[in-house]
């Protein structure tokens, strides 16, 4: 199953991420895929909101993964920035938790395969010249569009993703 729509601006990259959040579950494993600036961070932070984590959700380039505990019972989302692992055995290294968490991969495209039969893909797409940080609040707001394909037993119902 794939959706495709034009997300734009940043609030409305968050409120995507917020709708996705609602529906996403411990073990759920979601692929971020687009070019820097493009809003991966902006949408995972959506995530985090409607799955009630603790504290900011930022960027986990440093650090390359990050835990954000939720209350309540909910899964933790678990963020994680690959840009700079090189193999699928260094992102192994990290020792996720995929079956109890939400995570969230940026940067992962190539090193997830066999983690988990079910994946949500997200492609987002920038305008061809757009610049910028995606969390520089002084940009003027460019559209993206989005591309959510999910794939494998956990989304073969084909219930719509996106609302």
């Amino acid at each position: 199953m794939t959706e495709r729509l034009e997300v734009p601006d940043a609030e409305a990259m968050r409120d995507l991420g917020r709708r996705l959040g609602v529906v996403l579950r411990a073990g759920d494993l979601v692929l971020l895929t687009g070019p820097l600036g493009a809003g991966k961070t902006t949408l995972t932070t959506g995530i985090g909101d409607a799955l009630g984590v603790r504290g900011p959700v930022t960027s986990p380039t440093f650090v390359l993964a990050r835990t954000h505990p939720a209350p309540n019972g909910r899964p933790p989302l678990v963020h994680v920035d690959a840009y700079r692992l090189r193999s699928a055995a260094e992102l192994d290294d990290l020792d996720l938790d995929y079956d109890g968490a939400v995570v969230v991969v940026e940067w992962g495209e190539g090193l997830l395969e066999g983690v988990n039969e079910s994946l949500l893909e997200i492609r987002i797409e920038r305008p061809a010249g757009a610049h910028g940080d995606e969390d520089d609040e002084d940009e003027a707001p460019e559209p993206r569009t989005v591309e959510v394909r999910a794939t494998g037993p956990r989304w073969a119902a084909g219930a719509p993703l996106l609302g």
